[in-house]
């Protein structure tokens, strides 16, 4: 039976009733002039509201149509159960009976959709608090939520309804949600592919009938949206192969008889391969031609490819945005020899009209405040159109490492050819951890670790860190801070504080050493922008060293400074510079670009005097749209001047997750002996740290660039300055690098950046400390 919408079922019920009302011969009224009307049975509805829907007026003329017309305008209001129209002498009585209000719709057992998400859904169809309930009106509204739980996969669906009569005739509404099980896909077939096999066009898409990863991902449930992504998907496959004219005819999707398996059928036509024979410009270049040629990705002799074409004309339309022409479109028309099997491209562009920006709109920062992501927009209001200043500023916004996607779109104002709005669109990433910790051992005894980091507290853009730890034998407290925006123009300001008390522990033996370290450090520095890349950073910092020793457990190197310096403590005043360019194309998950981090530091006054120099280079290239090439290389140098030796508490380590990974943390270098015979890492004042990855898609989950594999290669080691360290019998490898291979896993988890690796290490000498299974929460690399 076909279903009439709510308007034609309200005026229908309207006919009938008017039908009714002139057909009644009791209702029967000669013509007259209203003197009064009057309205009774109103509880919430306002009588204006009946009395502007009324067709007849105090003065005007009443009969019987005026009597049916009445009664059809109210009904349409869609207030009322029952609309009657009584005559006394000469005053119009219209009896009402109102229909119910929704005071409240609460919702039970939805688990796919948030109770919000339904709430809306169910709003968009007219069936929300405040408005009359209807039953025809809560049907609809419960089919509107069927179609999208079926865009799901849910085939199973069932929603009651229990409706409680409330005070002053309203009602409180109660759903219950049984989602049931979602349907699975069981296959996916194609139909016309003769290029490619199945397993290959599988290989395009995110729906698939399942694998180890579909817990997650999902990937095995029906999703409309999902399906036609793949279509997307699988049309950009071909086209990038040549096949200029495939298409997907049609997909069908089928489901089980027990509506719990769905399969999928997709016919597509593949078309002849074409060559590119030859690309040409047409239409408003602006008078620069050359400047657009040079733009051209496309090349002829090879086969048609979609993203060629694409990327060309973005990059021509980008390019006129640079010139205020922020609609400016070129056309990539294909001129098809299907003889030849060949295409020949004209490339026309229409400028249109030189266009400003008008409002720039911020959406998706729930927690981040808009100051913090205007303060690193380029391209401001009011101002001509740029795009280079568009890609600069969501570069910039990107690299802030708050957001897992940064989206800017260019929206034109309606009514008019030379204003433009920009939309910014975030996806705000966890920014914050916190770590509690409470343990017990027979060395420490009770021991307590309580840290807090936050890199966006408040949604300010500040970051703030805590850490502090205690036990019986070891104490730690640090505090760090950044204001990137301590002054108006950009100049960020650090601080950081921290305090180590440390007894070093024996483990072989059970025993203390007689002997204690206490380290504390004080630092400020402030950075200074100089261009939209380049930062430039100076500080300055107070740091003591000091060794309290109880008998002759003292380790040697700790012995030589106390004879270097005459002491148990040593404090030194360091100086710092240091240069930073950030060209990554993202701070949590880069892609593309390059990362340089220069650091030097000098302490000219104190007891300590020293230099130290580091540097960093990241580098990543975009081998294709899923895998990424890594690059990371650490560098540092250190050495004492006027008479001293470099301090062995800056010594610089390997090994481990932040460089060579498959050798122990901080293992790598030169090594001491202790009393009983075990070695021990001591550093050392130079360092040559290489990392080489390749970053792929997690098995199974798509594009998720919050969830990511590598494969790695790590080189490197630490070098001591003092030659004669290496004559020692466990330094008779030291000299030599270290190598390592493996695996690994990268997660952007809601505790933080989450690295885990498998490595194993190509080249290793007697001593080395192995570990081939680590764990870190931090940075990358």
């Amino acid at each position: 039976m076909k279903r009439h919408s709510l308007p034609f079922r309200r005026t229908a019920a309207a006919a009938v009733a008017s039908l009714a009302f002139v057909s009644h011969a009791a209702w029967a009224v000669d013509p007259f002039v209203v003197q009064d009307i009057k309205v009774q049975g109103l509880q919430r509805v306002d009588a204006g509201t009946v009395f502007s829907s009324m067709p007849v007026r105090i003065g005007e003329s009443y009969d019987d149509d005026k009597g049916a017309a009445t009664i059809r305008s109210l009904y349409e209001l869609g207030l009322f159960n029952d609309v009657q129209v009584q005559t006394q002498g000469r005053d119009v009585i219209v009896v009402v009976t109102e229909r119910p209000t929704i005071n409240t719709i609460d919702v039970s057992s939805a688990k796919q959709f948030d109770k919000n998400t339904v709430l809306a859904a169910l709003a968009a169809s007219g069936f929300a608090s405040g408005q009359p309930y209807s039953k025809a009106v809560e049907d609809q509204a419960i089919q509107d939520l069927k179609r999208m739980y079926l865009s799901r996969g849910y085939y199973n669906l069932d929603v009651e309804t229990t409706m409680t009569p409330m005070e002053r005739n309203q009602v409180n509404v109660t759903l219950s949600v049984q989602e049931g099980p979602s349907a699975r896909i069981d296959s996916i077939n194609f139909v016309g592919n003769e290029a490619f096999s199945d397993s290959t066009l599988k290989g395009q898409m995110q729906l698939d009938t399942g694998n180890w990863m579909s817990w997650y991902t999902k990937s095995d449930r029906y999703a409309s949206d999902r399906l036609n992504q793949d279509v997307e998907a699988v049309t950009r496959f071909y086209k990038n192969r040549g096949y200029l004219e495939f298409k997907v005819d049609s997909t069908q999707v089928a489901l089980t008889p027990d509506k719990t398996g769905i399969n999928i059928t997709m016919n597509v036509t593949e078309g002849p391969r074409y060559v590119v024979s030859g690309v040409s410009l047409a239409g408003d270049y602006l008078q620069r031609e050359n400047e657009f040629q040079s733009l051209v990705k496309i090349k002829p002799g090879e086969a048609y490819k979609i993203d060629d074409v694409d990327a060309t004309v973005q990059a021509m339309e980008n390019h006129f945005g640079n010139y205020g022409y922020a609609f400016a479109k070129v056309n990539a028309v294909p001129q098809v020899d299907r003889e030849r099997q060949q295409v020949a491209l004209m490339l026309e562009a229409v400028p249109s009209d030189r266009a400003y920006v008008r409002n720039i709109n911020i959406s998706g920062n729930a927690r981040t405040r808009d100051e913090v992501i205007r303060r690193e927009l380029r391209q401001y209001e009011s101002s001509w159109y740029n795009s280079d200043k568009i890609q600069t500023s969501r570069a910039r916004v990107d690299r802030l490492g708050y957001f897992t996607d940064v989206q800017v779109s260019t929206q034109p104002v309606p009514g008019t050819s030379d204003q433009a709005d920009l939309n910014v669109n975030v996806k705000e990433a966890h920014t914050g951890s916190l770590q509690l910790g409470l343990g017990y051992s027979t060395s420490d005894s009770v021991s307590f670790l309580v840290g807090v980091s936050q890199d966006n507290i408040f949604g300010s853009g500040q970051s703030l860190a805590f850490e502090a730890s205690n036990s019986e034998y070891n104490r730690t407290f640090s505090l760090r801070s950044t204001d990137p925006y301590f002054t108006r123009n950009g100049v960020s300001r650090s601080f950081g504080l921290s305090y180590s008390d440390i007894e070093p522990y024996e483990a072989q033996s059970g025993n203390y050493y007689d002997y204690k370290m206490q380290y504390a450090n004080a630092n400020m520095n402030f950075g200074i922008p100089f261009t939209e890349n380049d930062t430039v950073y100076f500080g300055a910092g107070f740091e003591q060293y000091k060794v309290k020793q109880q008998n002759r457990a003292l380790p040697k190197e700790y012995q030589d400074f106390q004879k270097e310096y005459g002491g148990n403590s040593a404090y030194g005043i360091p100086l710092t510079v240091g240069w930073s360019r950030d060209h990554r194309d993202s701070a949590l998950a880069p892609s593309s670009g390059s990362y340089h981090r220069l650091f030097g530091a000098v302490s000219p006054a104190g007891d300590l005097k020293y230099a130290l120099a580091t540097y960093r280079y990241q580098y990543f290239y975009p081998i294709s749209r899923k895998y990424t090439f890594a690059l990371n290389t650490d560098l540092a140098y250190g050495k004492g001047f006027g008479g001293k030796s470099f301090p062995i508490f800056k010594n610089f380590y390997a090994g481990g997750l932040s460089s060579v990974r498959g050798f122990e943390q901080s293992s790598l270098g030169p090594r001491n002996t202790d009393l009983n015979g075990d070695t021990y890492s001591i550093g050392g004042s130079k360092k040559f740290n290489v990392n080489m990855e390749v970053v792929a898609p997690f098995p199974g989950a798509g594009t998720d660039k919050t969830l990511r594999m590598f494969g790695f290669m790590d080189v490197g080691n630490v070098y001591a300055d003092d030659s004669s360290v290496y004559d020692q019998p466990q330094n008779k490898d030291a000299k030599s690098l270290r190598a390592s291979a493996g695996v690994g896993i990268r997660w952007i988890s809601p505790m933080g950046p989450l690295s885990l690796a498998f490595g194993w290490p190509l080249k290793k000498y007697e001593g080395d400390k192995l570990e081939k299974v680590q764990f870190q929460i931090g940075t990358q690399f």
